[in-house]
């Protein structure tokens, strides 16, 4: 008999044993995803999952993101990269999707998202050809990566090293906080409260660490990072303004790629960028080549796809008067702002 429940704490740690043992799950399928999102944005968590003879066979990730601002959508998962239905049977997953799409329709949202990392396969969904993600296995030995660094961006790293640059893995998110926050006011975009960063730590334990770069003591860059498996995900990351002249950022990913591999890590999953943008050319530089995902959307109310992307005409003056904004004042507002883009 199988049925299809929303989860609680007490079935946390079987929905977790099911992401673990699962090729196509990925860390941000975690439970701890759902409390993390609830207690930083206050949005509603609706993780589904398939129950088969007393077991979890298949789950579902979803979030309620209600913004008067931006749109009103069931999306597997805001603020992750990766998300969907996940289960050893198809006939499960869709079931859960299914579920999905009328909890959407009873909750009267504009649409259901579901962040695929490949196609679902439904034929009543809407697929946006608007980002890919980069991964590439990386080897044990730290030599053979850097050699592996295509020439120009090898330069850009061995600067960094030779500007005197230092990395150490932070306790805490104040420098985080500080390097990340300049970097997206620098780009235009709503910066994310400094209690996330904490909720995240908090949350994922050694799993998420913080590496930070100096020089002669001085903040340069710092990222955060998620570790799954055999994997590493620098997620959240950025330099303060002396960092160009540095090479920072190209200092701060080789070092955490230095430090990974080191530690067993054997894919560097470098993350989502938007096609054609400034970040998608850097991991270009890397020697990484772009996989598309698979975001998929199911119309509700909604007449057309949603556009949030930055390359929208519409936010453009937005954007622009952003950057022009104290940074502490973006750190006082961007937080409003951010807990609906999803």
């Amino acid at each position: 008999m199988k049925r299809i429940h929303t989860l609680t704490d007490r079935e946390a740690e079987a929905w977790d044993r099911l992401v673990d043992n699962s090729e196509a799950a990925t860390f941000f399928h975690k439970a701890a995803w759902r409390n993390v999102i609830e207690a930083a944005f206050g949005h509603r968590a609706h993780y589904l999952f398939l129950e088969q003879d007393g077991d979890i066979a298949a789950i579902l990730p979803l979030v309620h993101v209600r913004s008067r601002l931006f749109s009103n959508a069931l999306i597997s998962t805001p603020f992750c990269v990766y998300g969907g239905a996940v289960g050893a049977a198809a006939e499960d997953c869709r079931a859960l999707e299914d579920a999905a799409l009328a909890l959407a329709r009873d909750k009267g949202v504009e649409y259901l998202e579901l962040r695929n990392v490949t196609p679902s396969g439904r034929h009543d969904s809407l697929q946006k050809s608007l980002y890919v993600t980069f991964r590439k296995e990386i080897a044990p030995d730290p030599e053979e990566n850097m050699k592996a660094i295509p020439r120009k961006q090898r330069a850009m790293v061995r600067k960094g090293i030779k500007a005197g640059l230092k990395s150490e893995v932070d306790d805490g998110v104040e420098r985080l906080y500080r390097a990340y926050s300049e970097s997206v006011r620098n780009l235009g975009t709503p910066v994310f409260s400094r209690r996330y960063f904490r909720i995240l730590k908090e949350a994922f334990g050694e799993s998420c660490d913080v590496l930070t770069i100096t020089r002669d003591e001085d903040l340069i860059a710092s990222v955060m990072s998620f570790y799954f498996r055999d994997q590493v995900l620098p997620y959240y990351g950025g330099g303060v303004s002396a960092a160009r002249d540095v090479k920072g950022n190209d200092f701060m990913y080789w070092e955490l790629m230095r430090r990974a591999c080191e530690r067993g890590v054997r894919i560097f999953d470098f993350g989502r960028s938007k096609v054609d943008t400034g970040s998608y050319s850097f991991k270009k530089h890397w020697g990484f080549e772009p996989e598309d995902l698979s975001y998929e959307y199911c119309l509700v109310k909604a007449g057309e796809m949603p556009n949030l992307s930055p390359n929208n005409p519409k936010y453009r003056h937005f954007i622009n008067a952003w950057k022009r904004l104290p940074l502490p004042v973006t750190q006082v507002i961007g937080p409003w702002l951010a807990r609906s883009l999803g």
